[in-house]
């Protein structure tokens, strides 16, 4: 399957590309499934919860013959292909891989969904995309912001369609509140954002050091990352409590939500970036990702702050994770399961709740540890990326649009860390006047692996 993406103009593509999307929801590709005469042979890598999540929407709307899987854990890597098996109409279990390379080395793939944790995302898509295969990759796309400046490069340069996990702007009623409230001008100048997350999600504990596994390649699992000590399974939430692996509640919570407000505002690189916090409340055990952290994304006369607690009782109950835009006219809040609005003085309010769709697919209530709210946006999203793969176009959360959301959140966590405001310059890859934060730009990476660099793709 050879596609072309054409270069289009950014707010052109932004407008156009939500009001597509808008329409899709109730015609066009819609939430039905998309036809083929021949199946797309699709390749997963990590086979973990939402791995398979997003594999399972794809299947949802689409033709597929599931043709590989990779993980480093022979449990996953088996309870999924049985799955897998059991969900193709073909009855047909995929192959079985521990090393991604020697998967995609087949280069026999239409597509690839990386579900592997963020530490991965990197070499995994650009190899993906060597292979010729279009990336269907989670959030966030990069552990630094170098690997995202190459993640944008390849895909260029292989010319191939990247959509990222970030369907909260495949969401239908955060659809319906960027057509009919911001696009609409009911909230007038907006010059306020507050965005959070107040989740108690950061795990944390004093697991003993135990030997590996016969199961799990631990050393395969840690790839270019630095290599802890092992104190048991580390997928699923517990690797997210290491900034060797990731970019924290930060990394994780806020690069949906700022990605969101940027679609909703149509909003690039923020102008400056500063962040505070650390762990100030839970001391105890080994987790060192900040437990409390405030970050200010400014805009033109528009300052998004960002603030996360793992403790205590959020600021607003019916939006523990959230956006809030605030207007001159009124105020838009929004999350994954609602959103109102509520104009300043008289008129009328508006709300909108999360749109399911159990009765439509049935299979959702029996997959083990589904997201019941979330699965309609990723299926949504699933057909986006499809739609720019049949068309040409660029998807909704084109690679690009997922790394300046991605670097974002990084450089916050940047800030942070050596207590000053950042200024980011994505044309020369360096942050301005500040020789040690640029150097902060690209980690090192554990031998043999070596780093990508945009500059391997031009």
């Amino acid at each position: 399957m050879d596609t072309k993406i054409f270069n289009i103009n950014r707010r052109h593509f932004l407008k156009g590309a939500a009001a597509s999307l808008a329409l899709s929801s109730f015609g066009s590709y819609g939430m039905e499934l998309i036809y083929r005469d021949k199946p797309l042979r699709v390749g997963l890598i990590g086979t973990g919860w939402y791995g398979k999540s997003d594999l399972f929407r794809l299947m949802q709307v689409t033709k597929v013959d599931v043709v590989s899987i990779c993980d480093v854990d022979d449990n996953l890597l088996k309870e999924a292909a049985n799955l897998i098996s059991l969900r193709q109409t073909s009855g047909k279990t995929p192959r079985t891989y521990r090393d991604y390379r020697k998967m995609l080395a087949e280069k026999d793939l239409d597509i690839v969904l990386i579900g592997t944790p963020d530490h991965w995302h990197a070499l995994q898509a650009i190899e993906a995309l060597k292979s010729g295969a279009h990336v269907y990759v989670q959030k966030p796309i990069s552990v630094d912001v170098m690997e995202g400046e190459a993640m944008v490069a390849a895909a260029r340069k292989y010319n191939r369609v990247v959509q990222v996990g970030t369907q909260r702007k495949s969401t239908p009623h955060l659809i319906d509140a960027k057509k009919n409230i911001v696009d609409a001008g009911l909230l007038g100048k907006i010059s306020h954002v507050e965005m959070c997350c107040y989740y108690h999600m950061r795990a944390n504990g004093n697991p003993p050091i135990e030997k590996v596994p016969d199961f799990l390649d631990y050393e395969m699992w840690t790839g270019p990352a630095p290599l802890r000590p092992y104190d048991g399974i580390p997928h699923r939430r517990w690797w997210r409590t290491f900034m060797e692996y990731g970019n924290g509640i930060m990394g994780d919570m806020c690069v949906h939500m700022l990605d969101t407000v940027r679609w909703m505002l149509e909003l690039d690189w923020p102008k400056r970036i500063s962040s505070t916090g650390g762990i100030y409340v839970q001391k105890d055990g080994k987790s060192n990702i900040a437990d409390t952290q405030t970050a200010i994304f400014e805009y033109e006369e528009l300052n998004c702050v960002w603030q996360h607690r793992s403790w205590g009782t959020p600021a607003d109950p019916d939006y523990p994770w959230s956006f809030k835009l605030y207007g001159e006219k009124g105020t838009l809040s929004g999350s994954t399961m609602r959103y109102d609005f509520v104009p300043h003085g008289g008129g009328e309010k508006i709300h909108m709740d999360v749109i399911y769709e159990k009765e439509k697919y049935p299979e959702d209530l029996t997959e083990k540890d589904i997201e019941l709210n979330a699965a309609p946006a990723t299926r949504l999203h699933m057909l986006d990326f499809l739609a720019a793969i049949d068309k040409g176009t660029l998807p909704i959360a084109d690679i690009r649009e997922g790394h300046v959301s991605t670097a974002s959140c990084i450089l916050a966590n940047m800030a942070m860390a050596i207590g000053r405001p950042l200024i980011y310059d994505p044309k020369n890859i360096v942050v301005v006047n500040d020789a040690e934060a640029t150097a902060l730009l690209q980690r090192d990476y554990r031998a043999p692996w070596k780093h990508p660099h945009p500059n391997d793709f031009r």
